[in-house]
């Protein structure tokens, strides 16, 4: 019960929204997820603590956001200083959300949550205020590309909520970044829902600095004749989790997802996703890599699930994993849940460690081992960063992946 007295003693029970005693009410009865669970199973219990160490801050302090160079063609916002919206409202089909809609639609989600699977989502919800809730609906296809940013002070914890509505026939490219700085936890709670014929290309870079933490918790729901394309890359946080849940309601829709997760030192970084096909003639191709060197640990947990409803399900699920050092640890667990019977469904899982016969090759032509190693590392790495809806003026993810110490 100690998370739920910090979250009280941070915010007086007069003081609090609807949204946040229900899901306080939730979380009476679990107040930590269950260490025995699937999704828990891994996760280091003293990370997850100090995760929760912080004092909830929701006041947003000033922000210096990496790569200030804005540009006039792309559309920046930051979670918690919402000013900005007013003027997107004037030249482009965004709006933002009334606090009757977003309350009416949480209300929704939370009915339907499971309170171990998503516990991250209920200590969001449970901590964000109204001002660190941002809700979009977007209609076009001449939209902008879009850069969300969501941050941690230090020595708090921030928790963030973003939730956007595609309207049909809507075309976005949207990149969301979490960062976080030193000695610091980021909640963040991302729900997405795509109308019929629209299409969302979705990038998410996570990085944060020593001692920094982050809860990622992203909630899909595709309608038929959708497209959702998700690159992620997650680095630099000494407990980190990302949570992703898509469901093609209806089927007939596409799912793409490339993620990687690289971890140094004694961190942990894992991903866990829930892929639900609930019709026919979906399609899903996931790949998720991780890269792990030290004493550190990455996790990839998959689970695509295919009830009788969903014939013709096309489905692929692939985990690669890069192990550079004899005490780094890679757990990697992808399945398959199939009820269905005329579906083409796939799964695998490798841990291979850098080709030493190419190491060797490169070094007999006078290339140094480290050049050499950054040579494979940016072959491994090029296949998500160039998934990921970025602006290549502003953010040079390869040189800083193999550049960051």
């Amino acid at each position: 019960m100690e998370i739920i007295e910090k979250i009280k003693t941070n915010k007086s029970i007069d003081n609090q929204t609807e949204i946040q005693k229900i899901c306080l009410d939730k979380l009476q009865s679990s107040p930590l997820p269950n260490p025995r669970s699937e999704q828990w199973r891994l996760s280091n219990k003293s990370k997850l603590s100090n995760f929760l160490d912080y004092s909830v801050n929701e006041n947003n302090s000033k922000f210096d956001i990496p790569y200030p160079k804005n540009s006039q063609s792309t559309i920046r916002l930051i979670i918690g200083e919402n000013c900005q919206i007013k003027l997107i409202e004037k030249n482009y089909s965004i709006r933002q959300l009334s606090e009757d809609e977003l309350q009416k639609y949480i209300k929704e989600q939370i009915s339907c949550f499971n309170q171990n699977e998503n516990w991250s989502d209920l200590l969001n919800l449970s901590l964000s205020c109204k001002n660190n809730i941002l809700g979009l609906k977007i209609n076009g296809s001449k939209i902008p590309p879009i850069e969300i940013f969501s941050y941690a002070s230090s020595n708090s914890l921030n928790a963030k909520t973003l939730i956007i509505f595609l309207e049909k026939n809507c075309n976005v490219e949207l990149l969301q970044v979490n960062l976080g700085k030193e000695n610091s936890s980021l909640s963040q709670s991302t729900f997405f829902c795509l109308e019929e014929n629209s299409s969302l290309n979705h990038g998410v870079v996570s990085y944060g600095v020593n001692k920094s933490n982050l809860l990622n918790s992203l909630n899909v729901i595709q309608q038929k004749n959708s497209e959702y394309n998700l690159g992620s890359l997650h680095f630099k946080f000494n407990y980190a989790r990302f949570e992703i849940r898509i469901k093609q309601s209806e089927g007939n829709a596409k799912t793409n997802i490339k993620g990687m997760q690289i971890t140094k030192k004694d961190e942990q970084i894992s991903t866990y996703t829930k892929i639900y096909f609930d019709g026919p003639n979906g399609f899903l191709d996931q790949i998720n890599k991780s890269l792990a060197d030290d004493k550190s640990h990455a996790i990839f947990e998959g689970s695509i699930i295919v009830p009788k409803i969903a014939q013709k399900t096309d489905a692929s699920q692939l985990s690669r994993n890069l192990l550079l050092s004899n005490r780094a640890q890679i757990d990697t667990k992808p399945q398959l849940e199939i009820i269905a019977d005329d579906v083409k469904c796939k799964h695998g899982a490798t841990i291979s460690q850098l080709n030493e016969e190419e190491l060797f090759y490169m070094r007999t032509r006078g290339i140094t081992l480290t050049e050499a190693s950054k040579l494979q590392l940016s072959s491994y790495f090029q296949e998500i960063i160039s998934f990921i809806p970025v602006s290549k003026d502003r953010w040079n993810l390869l040189d800083k992946l193999l550049n960051e110490n």
